[in-house]
């Protein structure tokens, strides 16, 4: 007489909605008993002579309906698990997200998100970010410091310039413009330093120069990923930075109250050193350098430029081409398109400084109707020594 197979009920109540975590728990640990004897038997079975194949094919069966629910459990538990972990943190807030990244994703994204609807930022997010500022003495809209920070040193589009100048965010900045002294102003072997520091004084103040950066952001974005809000927003900052840098450093016509931020300014202005071609203006004015700056000398120039010499000096030689600049030029090269005229010199007397104060707002597009969110920053460029640099110029042709 065959034996019947062992079959487990089908309980509905495991697959009812509206579960609480605890009964699917429960749930789970009742058909892990049951697969877990149901596998004992199985291997008895298995190893047992007298076992007919009906009897190890129903146990197989009821092993696999058993696993099968097990899932059907464990996926609705884990669902449900996670649902509430999320629902936690965020009553719990910030704080509860234990990726520290994350974390700050996610403070940025609120910072944003609280920027563009007008709302005060939570206590929390401040902190995420850094930020001590007591919201009553107004320093609301203030850009937290891990913010800033990472706008200015970790810029998307960069400055060729951040490589080779001096970056500094400070409030009321006043440096030296030599960084050491002796007990005798002789030791200073530029007569062109010497005097320029006679006539300027040996200290440089920066000032406050103030510009803004709009981010359009759109209401699909705003309400997006976290993740792809901040990094759409902070790519857009960093340029507008960049930009900002590059705007100033290299500016033909300057604006009132900015001129002395440029190479090519005209008051107080550079020495100028001719030639024949750019590529003997270069290397005349490296050598026109005190050999105090020559040695860390650098030529900041247009890829445009670069590739007219390189053409010259080829004359259909090939090799040249795969060249290092410093081996063309004699001095290391930084492309930069906004430099017209090659600057050459010692470019850690090139120093940008950006006030600690950084506020952020809200505007609107008025003719397309994006929102728009803004970064008020205040920022000053000052050539310490404008005796460390060289413009290189193509001397006009009689």
């Amino acid at each position: 007489m065959k034996k019947k197979k062992m079959l487990v009920p089908l309980n509905l109540q495991y697959f009812a909605e509206g579960q609480t975590l605890f009964e699917l728990k429960q749930n789970m640990a009742t058909i892990g008993q049951q697969l877990q004897k149901v596998e004992g038997e199985l291997a008895q079975k298995a190893v047992d002579p007298n076992a007919t194949m009906d009897e190890i094919q129903a146990l197989q069966q009821s092993k696999a309906d058993l696993k099968m629910r097990f899932e059907v459990i464990k996926e609705q538990h884990d669902a449900l698990e996670a649902e509430q972990k999320a629902k936690f943190q965020q009553n719990k807030g910030i704080q509860a997200i234990e990726d520290p990244k994350q974390k700050v994703i996610e403070a940025k994204a609120e910072l944003i998100r609280a920027t563009m609807t007008g709302k005060p930022l939570s206590e929390d997010v401040r902190q995420a970010l850094g930020d001590n500022t007591n919201p009553a003495t107004g320093g609301e809209k203030l850009l937290p410091k891990t913010v800033t920070t990472e706008l200015l040193h970790e810029p998307f589009v960069k400055n060729p310039l951040r490589d080779i100048s001096t970056f500094t965010q400070e409030t009321n900045l006043e440096i030296p413009k030599i960084a050491f002294q002796l007990d005798d102003d002789s030791f200073i072997g530029d007569t062109e330093t010497a005097k320029e520091i006679a006539a300027t004084g040996d200290t440089v103040v920066f000032g406050r120069h103030k510009f803004k950066v709009f981010v359009p952001i759109s209401e699909t974005v705003l309400n997006g990923t976290s993740t792809n809000l901040v990094q759409t927003v902070e790519a857009a900052l960093e340029s507008g930075l960049a930009a900002k840098e590059k705007k100033v450093a290299f500016a033909t016509s300057p604006a009132t109250g900015e001129e002395h931020m440029s190479f090519y300014r005209t008051q107080d202005a550079i020495k100028v050193v001719q030639a024949e071609n750019k590529y003997k203006a270069i290397k005349a004015a490296i050598a026109d350098l005190h050999e105090d700056f020559r040695e860390n000398a650098k030529v900041v120039m247009t890829y445009a430029d670069y590739m007219d010499i390189i053409e010259t000096l080829a004359n259909g030689n090939a090799t040249l081409y795969q060249a290092q600049p410093e081996q063309v030029l004699g001095k290391p090269a930084v492309f930069v398109d906004a430099a017209i005229d090659p600057v050459v010199g010692d470019f850690t007397y090139s120093h940008f400084n950006y006030d600690l104060t950084m506020l952020r707002d809200r505007d609107k597009d008025v003719k397309t109707g994006i929102e728009l969110f803004v970064l008020t920053a205040w920022l000053d460029h000052q050539i310490k020594l404008k005796s460390a640099f060289r413009i290189a110029k193509v001397a006009p042709q009689a």
